[in-house]
């Protein structure tokens, strides 16, 4: 490569990893300074801002550390700020590795602070709601597309400065993480069946309530469907009210009648 392509190698890997790369001898070193200050500033503050929480559990040193390493060793797949803190992310779960010293809980807290951001900056908007008067057993139920149903070991969503568990309890966490009308993102916390009740109204679309509770009462094996449909019917109804479920629509079949 010629000179000045060659300058701007030494330039951007010394930015990326100024304690292992010299600086261009050509560039007064206070110039460079602003530079280094400038890159590493902006990128470390777009990911505390995306992971607060984390931020606040870690020590400063390891704290720089870690990010110092995330921009000398990271490469993006975005120019985009606004997508650092996935790219960080992926950094933390598939490239980094576990340290002696890491927060047991450090990439399930990420995770969890990550999807608050996704939720909060989602392109995606809830339909109108209609009321047809259907009963939430007979409509076709719409989840809303800002919704995601998770599961963790670690209870993130009570994660902080006066509860970091060691060792994950003996039952997971199930959390639907939704985003309503006003804006504003919110935690539901659940159990298995909510979760899948959820997932099957995600995946398979026209299913009344009524039918997705006969599939978890099958699948459950449940010894009284009708209670099930009973307790499902005020969890479906609790679920419209907190805009996790979007619309409750006529069934397909309903609409081809005359």
């Amino acid at each position: 490569m010629d000179s000045f392509q060659y300058t701007q190698y030494q330039f951007t890997r010394h930015l990326r990893d100024p304690q292992r790369h010299p600086a261009p001898t050509a560039i007064e070193d206070r110039r460079m300074g602003i530079y280094r200050d400038l890159i590493y500033n902006n990128i470390e503050g777009f990911i505390s801002g995306a992971f607060p929480i984390l931020r606040s559990l870690m020590a400063d040193d390891a704290w720089h550390t870690m990010v110092r390493e995330f921009v000398a060793t990271h490469q993006c797949q975005t120019p985009y700020f606004l997508e650092i803190s996935q790219e960080f992310l992926h950094y933390l779960m598939h490239e980094r590795g576990t340290r002696a010293d890491d927060l047991p809980f450090i990439l399930e807290l990420a995770h969890y602070e990550w999807v608050e951001l996704a939720l909060d900056v989602a392109t995606e908007t809830l339909p109108t709601f209609e009321d047809h008067g259907l009963s939430v057993l007979d409509g076709n139920l719409q989840i809303s597309p800002l919704v995601w149903c998770l599961s963790y070991q670690f209870p993130v969503h009570r994660i902080g400065p006066n509860y970091q568990p060691a060792e994950p309890p003996a039952e997971p966490s199930f959390l639907v993480v939704y985003r309503n009308r006003a804006d504003a993102v919110k935690f539901l916390e659940a159990n298995a069946v909510t979760i899948r009740l959820l997932q099957l109204l995600q995946e398979e679309s026209g299913l009344t309530g009524r039918a997705a509770l006969q599939r978890i009462a099958a699948e459950l094996q449940h010894p009284d469907p009708a209670a099930l449909e009973r307790g499902g019917k005020q969890l479906l109804e609790n679920l419209v009210v907190q805009e996790i479920i979007a619309a409750v629509l006529p069934p397909v079949e309903a609409t081809h009648q005359i």
